[in-house]
């Protein structure tokens, strides 16, 4: 499996939704970063799509870029993501969600196609480039801010924005904490190790893997509060609901850890093997990725107790787990599925070849990347007015 292929990640929340008016006024349906802004890959105002209705998506509009970047953002009317478009293989891109037309676009340094997740708050889109490179670029006109040289690996993390500072891990385990309008240095914290990993921010606490140990750091100052080790590499990053943080392991793992004391709740042996895609968390269950090449599987289990309630297997899973009104969604090689967040029953699936991708769904649309075109998903007109 190559670098581009072993990235990804999954998160929940239990908020109550708000009405349309509600959600245009405040952006709570809005897409921020990987793991939305609830660091739990759920949205929990989606109120359009559903299990009775997605077997009808279709082609809502799509645009010729190859999508690098495992997840798009989408905040008040735009699609980010990065990628190439050809000649140039490290861009930024902003689409207008409704048509898909390009706003803007903007060449990052670097030779590598971006391999990183956008993440946008407060004016300022922010994504890891190559080459050492992260980024904060302005929404609105596509210039450069600022940008920050790390330590000398790639930036394949996705970053976590989260009061005022923007978070952000290297390849070799070192977590950045920057201010998000100067990119000044705020603390760094060396965990060591190979990583694929991504930071997660709650309450004020920020939660990482490095190596075979899980970190939790006081996100304003670095001081570790708890780390917790396991027998295998971790390649998940931590999803965070209801006081327990989540994650799985390369030798086949999933954990429960109380997100004050990082003591274990429960674990869950999987099929051996783990990408780095972040679990799901939304409403009780846990939907998360274990397997190798030859048989990745997504299990949903029961957030408290680590029981298995089903289990999806496709030769191809190559995404972080998406949970929105009653669905799931999994991106393949092969395709793009829906699935019944109740039960696991297959309820649609995208007649193209993805690849390594993870939407976002949001405003009754399925936005992901594939190879070599961005597709936006959504209702006919008609289905969408029932």
């Amino acid at each position: 499996m190559t670098r581009v292929n072993i990235l990804a990640v999954i998160l929940t929340a239990c908020l109550a939704s708000p009405t349309s008016a509600q959600q245009a006024a405040t952006g709570e349906d809005n897409w921020t970063e990987f793991g939305r802004y609830n660091m739990q890959r759920y949205n929990p105002n989606e109120t359009i799509l559903n299990v009775n209705n997605v077997a009808n998506l279709q082609v809502k509009w799509s645009q010729a870029i190859h999508a690098t970047s495992p997840s798009p953002a989408v905040v008040n009317g735009v699609v980010y993501t990065a990628g190439s478009d050809g000649p140039n293989s490290n861009v930024l891109f902003a689409l207008n969600a409704s048509t898909g037309a390009l706003l803007w676009r903007a060449l990052l340094s670097g030779e590598a196609p971006v391999q990183s997740s956008p993440a946008v708050a407060d004016g300022a889109v922010y994504v890891g480039g190559t080459d050492r490179e992260f980024y904060a670029v302005n929404a609105g006109a596509g210039s450069l801010l600022w940008k920050y040289t790390g330590d000398s690996t790639f930036i394949y993390s996705y970053p976590a924005v989260a009061n005022g500072a923007v978070y952000v891990e290297s390849y070799y385990g070192t977590l950045y904490a920057l201010n998000a309008s100067t990119g000044a240095l705020l603390w760094t914290y060396a965990g060591g190790g190979r990583n694929y990993c991504n930071p997660a921010v709650v309450n004020g606490v920020t939660y990482f893997a490095a190596a075979k140990t899980v970190y939790a750091l006081n996100a304003s100052t670095g001081v570790v509060l708890w780390s917790f080790p396991t027998p295998y590499t971790v390649w998940s990053t931590p999803a965070v609901a209801d006081g327990t943080v989540y994650i799985t392991t390369y030798g086949g793992a999933a954990y429960a850890l109380n997100a004050k004391t990082g003591v274990e709740k429960w674990r869950h042996a999987g099929i051996h093997g783990s990408f780095n895609f972040m679990p799901a968390v939304a409403n009780g269950v846990v939907y998360t990725l274990i397997g190798f090449d030859d048989q990745p599987t997504l299990y949903a289990l029961d957030a408290k107790t680590g029981a298995e309630l089903w289990v999806f297997v496709s030769g191809d899973i190559q995404g972080s787990p998406t949970v929105a009104n009653g669905v799931v969604y999994i991106g393949a090689g092969s395709s793009m599925f829906a699935l019944d967040a109740a039960t696991g029953a297959q309820l649609w699936t995208s007649p193209y070849t993805m690849g390594s991708s993870s939407p976002a769904v949001t405003h009754g649309t399925l936005y992901f990347g594939s190879d070599g075109v961005f597709y936006a998903f959504a209702l006919p007109s008609e289905e969408k007015e029932k």
